[in-house]
């Protein structure tokens, strides 16, 4: 319970910034003759984010793998509560000049090592604690903090939109989000008290200080699992192209390419994330039954296929439509999300779990999240078609289909390290 609500409070921090920078930060702190170049810009801060989130996975990885999946998880809940409440108070480009941007840009890397953390403390958590043959469940939980961030975010700004009129909004109304972000400080309290630290970890400490072992996961996991690694990455670039696609340029595309009230698209992703928390504990379940692969793959292939047919019910303008295209893309977001936390922790030994299920996910996320705003832009403004950026979306679920198909299923294997064997990996044979 309290890794999934450091999760979802996590993700909220995270994702109104990429709300923002859709809404309003190409005016604030980027201000510009052409609102296109705003948008650029303020998407390329987004981006900065995501470019953090490998460092935060070696540096909490390392952390994590050493001396506890618990401290590092802290540690980064109260690096992200921080750094967000100080987005909230930054002064804009017109009290400040260029200090402004450069301040949202420091902060933002903040966030980006803090959640590039956070993910693998939170996933390990929930999967080293699972009974056998239920990580995949488990490890959903930890999962349902982005459905959630995401529902409380949209909700947030939902809010403060409807309240407030462009003006209000635009002056202060913005902030209140960011400020929200104490919260997170209070969980990460909390967790320090009553989290308890996993078995896993403690054995393959101990193991690891037996046996003399390198005391640099990071060097260890590239140096005998970079297939794993690379492949994981792979899996992950249409997690990440497909998810910030439908949550955060389709709110730029609906509001200043079709003109749609921000409303519009805003419930949209409200109904999509309510819907995400149930598809991802049924998913995840699921690939427990008959594998994380058919699971994920399942996932990717639909979301390669969603991306054409989404962009047509997006351009006609109504909200039912809208909407139906907002939500079947986060649910096929969900089928690939459910299976991940337990399918990557299983690919690695619990001696460099952290590191190496933390490290290929945010390589792929930020390969595929990172620069699908900005890509996305950029395609739609030298094509004047959403054709392009459709077929950027299919391109990327073609590249993480075929790294899923290489890497063997784990769904049936002990991961778990013996003390008798503290160099022992996982098996991944595919059953």
């Amino acid at each position: 319970m309290v890794s999934s609500a450091g999760s979802a409070i996590e993700w909220f921090d995270f994702f109104i910034y990429g709300t923002a920078a859709a809404l309003v930060f190409n005016r604030l702190f980027f201000p510009a003759t052409d609102p296109l170049v705003g948008t650029l810009l303020a998407f390329t801060t987004f981006a900065i984010g995501f470019v953090a989130r490998p460092l935060g996975g070696i540096v909490f990885g390392h952390f994590g793998d050493w001396v506890g999946r618990k401290p590092a998880l802290v540690t980064a809940l109260f690096l992200m509560g921080g750094s967000t409440t100080l987005i909230g108070l930054l002064p804009t480009y017109d009290t400040i000049g260029v200090a402004a941007p450069v301040l949202l840009v420091l902060l933002r890397l903040v966030q980006g090592i803090a959640v590039g953390g956070q993910w693998g403390g939170a996933v390990l958590i929930a999967t080293e604690n699972a009974p056998q043959g239920r990580r995949g469940l488990y490890g959903s939980f930890a999962q349902l903090g982005v459905p959630a961030g995401l529902m409380l975010s949209s909700l947030v700004f939902l809010l403060t939109t409807s309240l407030l009129d462009e003006r209000q909004f635009t002056s202060w109304g913005w902030r209140v989000p960011f400020l929200c972000s104490i919260a997170l400080i209070v969980v990460a309290v909390f967790a320090q008290f009553q989290l308890e630290e996993t078995a896993d970890s403690g054995r393959a400490r101990q193991s690891g200080e037996n046996s003399g072992a390198s005391r640099s996961p990071v060097i260890e996991v590239l140096r005998k699992h970079p297939r794993n690694v690379a492949l994981a990455a792979g899996a992950v670039i249409i997690i990440g192209a497909g998810f910030y696609l439908f949550v955060t340029y389709m709110l730029a595309y609906g509001t200043e390419v079709l003109g749609m009230p921000k409303s519009t698209v805003l419930n949209g992703v409200l109904v999509g994330a309510a819907l995400q928390v149930p598809a991802l504990m049924a998913f995840g379940t699921l690939s427990d039954r008959v594998g994380r692969r058919k699971v994920y793959l399942a996932g990717a292939l639909g979301m390669g296929v969603w991306a054409y047919p989404a962009f047509l019910l997006m351009n006609t303008g109504r909200w039912p439509l809208v909407t139906l295209s907002l939500v079947v893309g986060q649910l096929l977001f969900a089928a690939m999300y459910g299976p991940q936390a337990a399918f990557f922790s299983e690919l690695f030994s619990a001696r460099v779990r952290y590191t190496g299920a933390s490290l290929g996910y945010q390589l792929g996320v930020m390969v595929g999240g990172a620069f699908t705003p900005i890509l996305a832009t950029w395609l739609y403004a030298r094509y004047e078609s959403f054709v392009p950026v459709a077929g950027f979306l299919a391109l990327a679920a073609a590249v993480s289909c075929v790294c899923v198909l290489v890497l063997s299923e784990t769904y049936r294997e002990d991961p778990s390290p013996t003390p008798a064997d503290p160099d022992t990996e996982p098996s991944l044979t595919a059953r």
